[in-house]
């Protein structure tokens, strides 16, 4: 594959969307950090997540965003993915980190990345190979090169497992809210911002946190609302467009962007960590946008709602009850009929077929 080919991998659908979502969640760190000596890291972490919700509620607001109808079987979905990833997750995270040091806790969390891909390809359905299992491991591994610190002593086995177990409900979390990514993305955000954002301030009361300046509250619900809100809501993009573990590949270089950002606002220095976990990250990500998966496929009916265009898609080429001018963005309730051909694809929402 040459330069070309990465080219115009990057101007994929979903590609800058889930590059964009881990460039802002890496950014959080950073400024996260400059927030710690001031506020308490739990009750940080739930400001930040209120700050989704506050911000993506203003910004639909203020923005005239149409009124979210999910279809009767999209809403377990939702629902379990609120539980597992603002209700569970936050809790045994809590519980795991207030056991372990922070250094075996930032490698321990690189897991989400690789559950989140398994049960994608196994539990799913979702298709691969081994270009993209090996692009995975690559942009993983770089991650774990970031976080490392020296050897880890998990010598507590439960506090291990309990971040682990968070981990799992996160990607579960992940795959789940695949099954709704037709949504408004921005709504989707924000009412799991509030949801995981009312856990942690629960749990941050429980633990005692003090409540800091107006100024401090003010900044944390910013910086949610950028690194947490609009990420978010820029990784269900990609999640609609790319699938769950490519999305999620692309956004396990969140770390190596607040590393970047780290050495330009907070003047740490340039490590041979970083230099290698670049090299790896670099890799995973051409290994990605150089992909191309093409084969005889079959798309079985379906019915749902989403924005689309018809020119060019051969996927959308239904009736209108009034005329539709070529080339415009609309959205509305359609069906798919049966189809069956061969082009190049991603397993987006439309490509969820068996291999």
């Amino acid at each position: 594959m040459d330069r070309t080919s990465a080219s115009s991998g990057l101007r994929r659908p979903g590609v800058a969307a889930a590059l964009a979502a881990a460039v802002l969640f890496g950014a959080g760190a950073p400024a996260a950090k400059l927030l710690l000596g001031s506020i308490s890291p739990w009750l940080l972490a739930s400001l930040l997540y209120l700050g989704a919700g506050v911000g993506l509620s203003l910004f639909r607001l203020l923005s005239g965003a149409a009124r979210v109808r999910l279809a009767p079987r999209e809403w377990p979905w939702l629902i379990g993915a609120i539980a597992f990833g603002g209700g569970a997750a936050p809790v045994l995270l809590m519980w795991g980190l207030t056991r372990l040091p922070a250094a075996d806790t930032s490698l321990l969390l690189n897991a989400e990345a690789v559950l989140t891909a398994l049960l994608a390809w196994f539990a799913f359905g979702e298709g691969f190979d081994r270009r993209i299992a090996a692009g995975m491991l690559a942009i993983v591994a770089g991650a774990v090169v970031l976080g490392w610190q020296g050897p880890a002593h998990l010598d507590r086995v439960g506090p291990a497992l309990a971040v682990l177990a968070a981990c799992l409900c996160w990607a579960i979390d992940n795959n789940l809210t695949r099954k709704v990514a037709l949504a408004d993305a921005s709504w989707l955000a924000c009412v799991k911002g509030w949801a995981a954002g009312a856990v942690n301030l629960a749990i941050a009361r429980a633990f005692g946190a003090a409540w800091p300046s107006a100024t401090g509250v003010v900044a944390a619900l910013a910086v949610g609302w950028l690194a947490y809100g609009t990420s978010l809501a820029l990784f269900i993009v990609g999640l609609r467009h790319l699938g769950t573990a490519r999305t999620s590949a692309y956004f396990s270089a969140a770390p190596f962007f607040g590393a970047l950002l780290s050495i330009v606002l907070l003047r740490e220095p340039l490590g041979v960590p970083l230099l290698v976990a670049s090299a790896l990250m670099a890799v995973g990500v051409w290994l990605h946008l150089t992909e191309r998966h093409e084969h005889e496929h079959r798309h079985e009916p379906i019915e749902h709602e989403h924005e689309h265009v018809h020119d060019g898609d051969e996927h959308h080429q239904h009736p209108h009850d009034s005329p539709v001018a070529p080339g415009t963005r609309h959205r509305h309730w359609h069906r798919h009929a049966p189809l069956q051909h061969a082009h190049t694809h991603l397993p987006d929402v439309h490509h969820r077929h068996g291999h």
